[in-house]
């Protein structure tokens, strides 16, 4: 009888934790304009050229040459934001998470140099996160049109 209690607690344990893992999904952001040498690297491991139509998940970077930029949706045709990733930049899409549960969406970009574009709508949940971390700082927002750029240190 001890062995059937502990079993049942155990798995209603593990229940309980698969059920608050799985509320948080992914999201992805998809290239729909590209001009120029632009270059994606996904998990593994390598640079490949940007293509319109590719699927960027949480974890890729992306990369832009002179006179080369991207334009990338987060969600696809929800469109949560349009981002442009101007000349000479390096980004990497740090966090696109959606938590269904809670109804939020966290969404984190790393911008190690250059400049970024972006058009965030307004987020749906006062819990939801849109940001945009540099190396010195991080900004977020609620909804707005607003550029972030990062300054090489020589």
């Amino acid at each position: 009888m001890k062995i059937f209690k502990l079993l049942l607690i155990t798995g209603l344990i593990m229940t309980a934790a698969s059920i608050a893992y799985a509320q948080e999904v992914g999201r992805m952001a998809t290239v729909s304009e590209v001009v120029g040498s632009v270059e994606v690297q996904g998990a593994e491991g390598t640079w490949i050229p940007a293509k319109v139509g590719m699927v960027l998940k949480q974890g890729d970077s992306i990369k832009t040459k002179g006179s080369s930029w991207a334009i990338l949706n987060v969600d696809g045709a929800a469109q949560t934001a349009t981002v442009e990733v101007k000349q000479n930049s390096m980004m990497k899409l740090a966090t696109l998470l959606k938590d269904s549960v809670a109804d939020t969406q966290t969404t984190l970009l790393d911008l190690s140099l250059g400049e970024v574009l972006i058009k965030a709508k307004k987020l749906h949940s006062d819990k939801s996160k849109f940001e945009v971390k540099t190396p010195t700082s991080i900004v977020g927002v609620r909804g707005t049109t607003f550029s972030v750029a990062v300054e090489a240190i020589e």
